[in-house]
């Protein structure tokens, strides 16, 4: 219930940043469309307003954006000069803040929008936006009359904007419309990542929780031995060491398999923390892999067991001399240990595809099939019982995989078509 909660509670996190992410990215897509909309639409009238402000500055006696006399509108480009937009609304102002030319605006124009319009100073030489009557929307530029000789203080250029703000109104609209759809979506796209995202930080728990629970009891069974035969030792301290003998050999038996538990377990700690790291030299092989099963050999023949090695690799590798003995020392010993008498157990080499290729086979009891894949998981055993017999716990293969990828290799395990088991590893040259 406990686990429940926190996962819970962290997807309920992973969700909320997510949810927070996508939506300041569709906020801030929003704007940035929005403020092209707004400049492209506006653009064209500003770029009016400002240059016929620069043709009243440079031709102070031009009043009104009319037709120039005496050329031809319909003639080619290069032909005629460039026409005020008909819009561009001319407004004289005085010093008082009185519209002087009103017969030129026009008595209809006048009444219907100018007649209460009070005069803004704030933005000379500006272009900006105004709105008459909470109806009609205007830009404009306000430019101030250097002329001494006449009355006018000000002088207005007005243009109507109210299509391009009709437009501008309806993008917003659906700007808002659109981001709270995406905001809905985003909601759905959240949990659901926040779901895939908790997939491996569950897998990662109970991983860990499995592995802290398998060492635990793997721990706890050779000290509670220990202890009892300690104890049990303790009852009887006249005795004699020979007739305790047995009780003190499975002791120190438990004692040495706690003792690789421990180091097994420091070995992938370490391997999972980076802490390790591969001391590489080159190593040729053939030599190399002979050595490593000398020992084993003679052990095999010890237990009548047939021994075999095909070497045919003359090749060098770069590797960690140290972790490449104690993965072909995990291997021998299951070898050994899962095999019985008369059966075989050898060792190949072989160059493939620019790789060298090691493979362990024996013909013992082999795995099934459908365990191959769950073999190299900590602390699995296929047959306990028999496993714990043997001293294993499980780890041995884990830790050979990580040898393997350490080199930038590949291991997996290969049925025997008859019987037992051949592990095949690919490591670069």
């Amino acid at each position: 219930m406990f686990k429940k909660k926190i996962f819970r509670q962290q997807q309920l996190k992973f969700m909320v940043l997510n949810l927070l992410a996508f939506t300041i990215i569709f906020a801030i897509f929003g704007v940035i469309i929005f403020s092209q909309v707004q400049n492209t639409l506006y653009s064209k009238t500003d770029e009016e307003l400002l240059s016929f402000k620069n043709k009243i500055s440079d031709h102070p006696a031009v009043k009104s954006p009319m037709p120039n006399k005496g050329l031809d509108p319909n003639g080619p480009p290069n032909g005629r000069q460039k026409n005020p937009n008909p819009r561009i609304m001319v407004v004289k102002w005085s010093e008082d803040g009185q519209i002087l030319n009103k017969d030129e605006i026009g008595t209809l124009l006048y009444e219907n929008y100018l007649y209460d319009y009070q005069l803004d100073k704030t933005n000379i030489d500006q272009v900006t936006m105004t709105q008459i009557h909470d109806l009609y929307d205007f830009r404009y530029i306000l430019i101030e009359d250097t002329n001494e000789g006449d009355e006018i203080a000000y002088t207005q250029l007005m243009i109507n904007v109210d299509p391009e703000q009709l437009i501008l109104n309806n993008f917003g609209k659906l700007i808002i419309i659109c981001s709270a759809i995406f905001i809905v979506l985003s909601i759905s796209a959240s949990y659901l990542l926040s779901k895939k995202m908790m997939k491996p930080i569950i897998h990662s728990w109970n991983k860990q929780a499995e592995f802290v629970e398998n060492a635990s009891h793997e721990l706890r069974t050779p000290l509670t031995i220990i202890q009892n035969k300690l104890e049990l030792l303790l009852t009887s301290p006249q005795e004699k060491i020979a007739s305790k003998f047995e009780n003190i050999a499975l002791s120190l038996a438990e004692t040495r398999r706690l003792s690789k538990l421990t180091s097994d377990l420091l070995t992938l700690a370490r391997a999972d923390s980076s802490e390790t790291q591969l001391v590489k030299q080159m190593i040729h092989v053939d030599s190399f892999v002979q050595n490593v099963c000398v020992p084993y050999s003679e052990i095999a023949e010890s237990q009548d067991k047939h021994f075999w090695l095909n070497l045919s690799s003359d090749f060098q590798i770069e590797a960690d001399e140290v972790r490449l003995h104690q993965l072909l020392v995990i291997l021998l010993d299951n070898a050994l240990k899962y095999t019985s008498e008369n059966d075989s157990i050898g060792v190949k080499m072989y160059s493939e595809e620019n790789r060298i290729v090691l493979e362990v086979s024996d013909t013992g009891i082999g795995i099934k099939e459908e365990n191959h894949k769950q073999i190299f998981e900590r602390f699995y055993r296929e047959d306990k019982a028999r496993t714990r017999e043997s001293g294993g716990v499980g780890l041995g293969l884990s830790i050979a995989q990580w040898i393997v990828e350490q080199h930038k290799g590949t291991i997996k395990v290969i049925p025997n078509p008859s019987k037992g088991t051949t592990f095949k590893i690919k490591l670069p040259k």
